[in-house]
């Protein structure tokens, strides 16, 4: 077995092909700035054995797809000892990996050969919840009276005898489920089977502290942490202002917005622990991602002061209705406020297929590559789901065949539809698996397939694969937004570099200097004298070779 360590190169070169030479004390140079990921669902991605599940041979297998693609690290969704109640984020063991997934030696040879390949790997970590079958909570339950009890949040009944306050879960319905052997109460934020750990407690503190180490000394190259908002809660527990009526048979969002989230989440005791984590993951060049679910861009600010995580997806492009004047508000302010804190993403395994949201067909296709195309030159990470390169809606679900629980509550929330295999090929379960597939789904047709796309330019992949080339070339300048903040056509530049995206179902012209360079452009997009035609839902990146702007 792989002990993990690699030692600390002199000098590194990048996709780029510039090399970063280390300082003095050998250590290796950050990596992550202007960085492109690619979240891998690690269930859906590519089975190695039969069984209908992905795994991480699987994933190893496939690793040459991204190396082709352009990204710079992958996103592995957790893989670790769990009974699945919510696919593997309800940790049961933090330390080891589910039999589903493979062994620890899967693990490092995933690692060694990501990194032979120049790819960074950033691994899930679910610091809020537990399993109710982690050894932990299994104590906590038996013995009221234990050492585990404190480590979670237990209280007595309200004098009526429900739940202590009036906190809901994010799944719906209250966030406290009744033990009735002790006659308390204890705290879930998600599922009842997802325990929320009390971060006031030291040996939480510091059994985390222990989890980083051990995957950072397996060679991993960061952490994506799991709503990093709501490690803390308020110390007493008060009940949330509420603001609208409230009926656990409501849609789940609709029940979450009934309240004023003032005391269950994003309480500033959380950054302490960011900071304890950012002091760990220094030592070995790692990045640290949250998964930071804040919608006002100030807010964002205050969860990513600097000194602790290095960014937080921004949620806010994956909540807007396709309008230029939606866009500028999700790009332009959280740009000045954050900049390179931000990472950028249009869609992930909670959320329904960026192309399905914006248009269900090749309209909704070509806005999310518009999308992109706009994220791309921004500062900060950028961050696609898995088949987004291949430009994927939602898979077709058969009624009745849903897994999520979250649809089991509330079907319109239902997340198996951006969840389904991965295809690769035409023909049975499109290559994911020769056994039967764990979420069945109909099959895709052959042009959304990998093998029917790699390789060919004007396919998805190759619009992907040509839009990251181009990244790597955006310069580290300010974004001076160009555009008056209105019409249809967003465009901002950074020094000589412009971008620009036709937000209209009709075409648009703009006005360029003489002397330019098309670096990229969706189809259709057309360099004419002093002047680019962008067709509906378009979008491109060029350079001039004038005076920068003052």
């Amino acid at each position: 077995m792989s002990d993990g360590a690699r030692p600390a190169p002199t000098s590194t070169a990048s996709r780029s092909g510039a090399n970063l030479v280390a300082d003095r004390s050998g250590r290796r140079p950050t990596w992550w700035p202007g960085a492109t990921g690619y979240e891998v669902y690690l269930r859906s991605f590519a089975d190695s054995d039969g069984d209908g599940v992905g795994d991480l041979p699987g994933l190893t297998g496939r690793l040459h797809h991204l190396a082709e693609l352009g990204v710079d690290f992958l996103w592995v969704t957790p893989f670790y000892g769990s009974p699945m109640a919510d696919w593997g984020y309800d940790v049961a063991d933090h330390c080891s990996v589910d039999p589903t997934f493979g062994t620890l030696d899967d693990f490092d040879e995933l690692v060694e050969r990501a990194h032979a390949l120049d790819l960074h790997v950033v691994v899930d970590l679910v610091p809020n919840h537990t399993s109710d079958q982690h050894p932990w909570f299994l104590s906590a339950r038996a013995d009221p009276e234990g050492d585990h009890r404190d480590r979670y949040i237990w209280r007595d009944p309200a004098p009526d005898g429900g739940p202590p306050n009036n906190w809901i879960s994010h799944f719906g319905g209250s966030a406290w489920t009744l033990d009735e052997a002790s006659g308390q109460y204890h705290l879930h934020l998600f599922l009842p089977e997802q325990p929320d750990l009390n971060w006031r407690h030291p040996a939480v503190v510091e059994e985390f502290d222990r989890i980083l180490r051990f995957w950072l000394e397996r060679g991993v190259d960061g952490f994506r942490i799991d709503m990093a908002g709501t490690l803390f809660k308020d110390r007493d527990l008060r009940s949330n202002p509420q603001v609208a009526d409230w009926d656990p048979a409501q849609p789940i969002w609709e029940q979450w917005q009934a309240f004023e989230h003032r005391h269950d989440v994003l309480q500033p005791e959380s950054l302490d622990i960011f900071r304890r984590w950012r002091a760990i993951v220094d030592d070995h060049d790692g990045y640290l991602m949250g998964e930071t679910f804040e919608l006002d861009p100030h807010g964002m600010a205050r969860l990513l002061p600097g000194d602790g995580l290095h960014g937080g997806f921004w949620f806010a492009p994956m909540h807007i209705r396709w309008r230029a004047d939606a866009i500028r508000r999700v790009l332009v302010e959280p740009t000045a406020l954050l900049g390179d804190r931000l990472v950028w993403a249009t869609g992930s395994h909670d959320i329904a297929r960026a192309p399905t949201r914006l248009g269900a067909d090749d309209a909704g296709r070509q806005r999310t590559l518009a999308l992109n195309v706009l994220l791309a030159g921004l500062p900060g990470v950028l961050v696609l789901y898995q088949g987004e390169e291949l430009g994927l809606v939602d898979g077709d679900v058969p009624e009745g065949a849903g897994l999520d629980p979250v649809g089991a509550t509330d079907g319109a929330a239902g997340r198996d539809g951006c969840r389904t295999p991965m295809p690769w090929s035409q023909g049975p379960a499109n290559g994911f698996t020769t056994g039967a597939p764990w979420l069945r789904s109909a099959e895709r047709q052959p042009e959304e397939t990998a093998a029917h796309q790699v390789g060919r330019r004007e396919s998805w992949f190759g619009h992907y694969q040509r839009l990251l080339t181009v990244r790597r070339q955006v310069p580290d300048e300010p974004v001076d937004w160009v555009d008056g903040g209105e019409g249809p056509v967003v465009a901002y530049r950074r020094g000589l570099m412009h971008v620009a995206a036709n937000t209209s179902d009709e075409a648009s012209a703009i006005e360029v200097d003489a002397d330019v360079t098309l670096e990229f452009a969706t189809p259709g997009v057309a360099l004419g004298e002093q002047a680019l035609l962008l067709p509906p839902r378009a979008a491109a990146i060029w350079t001039t070779t004038g005076d920068e702007p003052a």
